[in-house]
């Protein structure tokens, strides 16, 4: 043969030796790959920041992830250079048992890692929503003011292991903007109040007046009524608001005292709205003040059932008290008795538990200046929300 001749067979020949272990080591390597991994059961596993796919190979092979990390960053190299330049994302993961590189691979190019929630209810103060985003233990960072009251959308917010708490307010209140955004152009005609804000104060109210969802616009009618004929809204919420603030609660029945007292939150006292919002309202009380319903309603007092009785005139409202004070009554009367039965006494003296300042409290409470009041309780006979 002619030399050059051998020459050229013998580079085909290492060609093709090459090709076959190329090709029977390509083969190994998608085996090793896609086959189940080392993990008996299911794990969690953080990913840090900053760290590179060498180190990330070594964690996932220390905490018994993968069996290999020398097949996992070659496989990984080959991803992020050769195809769609797809890095791996910092981040907290779930790897199932037995879930294979590809798998993991996948996993972290993709971001699929946890996500954790935070639930803020409906009427929390920003005050409330601060301290529940403090207590939560997988965010971080601190806060660095207390938003303004009113100004954060109550949702449930998901996150990644570490995100700031910083963010999720920011979340927060953008979420709220882009929804009283949206909604305010779309807003009934002829309202009794001429800025988001203010929409924002009477939707607070509306929101701490009730938990029943289907009277809220019925709620905002009858408060949206009243500033129409420049009547005071009184509203038991906003007096406990300028008693505690962001704090939320005031823990005790109000006084006839903090009734009477005049402050820019009691709307016992001032007319129109407030200065601020006194909770932070969700989107069905927002809907409810931009949308009232259609009535000419101006009271409302318990009915006993969880919701409330409606009037548009003092007489009917009155009628609707009587019938509140009966069902309290028998409510205490059944509670006394059942106290009785259980401390082995056959009646007691005063099985309503009211006594004579109490009643003329409530009495009072329906007539007053020629005002009537709005609440759906009275401030001395039960506990405050």
């Amino acid at each position: 043969m002619h030399p050059f001749l051998r020459i050229i067979n013998r580079i085909l020949t290492l060609i093709l030796v090459a090709a076959g272990i190329g090709v029977g080591l390509l083969y190994f390597l998608k085996v090793q790959f896609d086959k189940p991994g080392p993990l008996e059961t299911a794990k969690i596993v953080v990913i840090p920041q900053g760290r590179g796919v060498s180190a990330i190979g070594e964690q996932l092979e220390s905490e018994g992830v993968i069996a290999d990390r020398r097949i996992f960053v070659t496989t990984s190299l080959y991803f992020n250079y050769l195809k769609d330049n797809s890095t791996l994302k910092a981040g907290e993961y779930e790897f199932a048992a037995h879930t294979s590189m590809r798998d993991v691979l996948d996993k972290l190019v993709e971001g699929k890692s946890i996500r954790h929630k935070v639930t803020v209810a409906e009427g929390l103060t920003s005050q409330q929503v601060v301290r529940k985003l403090l207590d939560h233990p997988e965010l971080t960072g601190e806060i660095t003011e207390i938003p303004p009251e009113g100004s954060l959308l109550p949702d449930t917010y998901l996150f990644r292991r570490g995100e700031s708490r910083q963010d999720i307010l920011k979340r927060m209140a953008q979420a709220q903007q882009v929804f009283m955004a949206e909604h305010w152009k779309d807003r009934a005609p002829d309202l009794p109040i001429d800025t988001p804000q203010e929409a924002l104060i009477l939707a607070s109210i509306v929101e701490k007046e009730t938990a029943v969802e289907g009277e809220r616009p019925q709620i905002a009618a009858v408060f949206e009524n009243r500033l129409k004929k420049g009547m005071r809204l009184q509203s038991d919420p906003t007096i406990i608001y300028g008693l505690v603030g962001g704090e939320g609660k005031l823990g005790r029945p109000i006084l006839q005292s903090e009734l009477d007292k005049k402050t820019v939150y009691n709307t016992y006292q001032i007319d129109g709205l407030p200065p601020t919002p006194i909770a932070n309202p969700g989107r069905s009380a927002i809907l409810a003040t931009l949308n009232p319903a259609e009535t000419d309603a101006l009271y409302f007092v318990a009915d006993g059932t969880g919701g409330h009785a409606f009037a548009a005139s003092l007489s009917e409202h009155n009628d609707n008290v009587a019938d509140w004070r009966r069902i309290q009554r028998q409510r205490e009367k059944e509670e006394a008795e059942r106290q009785a039965e259980q401390d082995g006494a056959a009646s007691t003296d005063n099985p309503t538990g009211l006594d004579g300042d109490a009643e003329a409290g409530l009495a009072a409470s329906a007539g007053g200046d020629g005002q009537p009041p709005v609440p759906k309780r009275n401030p001395k006979l039960t506990p405050s929300p």
